[in-house]
């Protein structure tokens, strides 16, 4: 499912084609922990879906993961 989200870190307007559900999104919207709702996406996904952040701007802002 394609989502679109304004980042919380630079204003961008982005896109992900993350593997979603509208379910998935429902339950996690209505109460149930993301990585319950979704625990087969990854974290970068996870973020990009709760701040709108894409793993390039985090990798800019905060560096790489160690």
């Amino acid at each position: 499912m394609f989502i679109t989200k304004k980042s919380e870190l630079t204003g961008n307007t982005n896109t992900i084609d993350i593997p979603v559900t509208e379910e998935q999104i429902h339950a996690w919207m209505t109460g149930t922990f993301i990585q319950d709702a979704m625990p087969h996406i990854s974290a970068d996904h996870r973020e990009f879906l709760m701040t709108g952040i894409t793993p390039d701007e985090w990798e800019r802002y905060f560096g790489k993961d160690e």
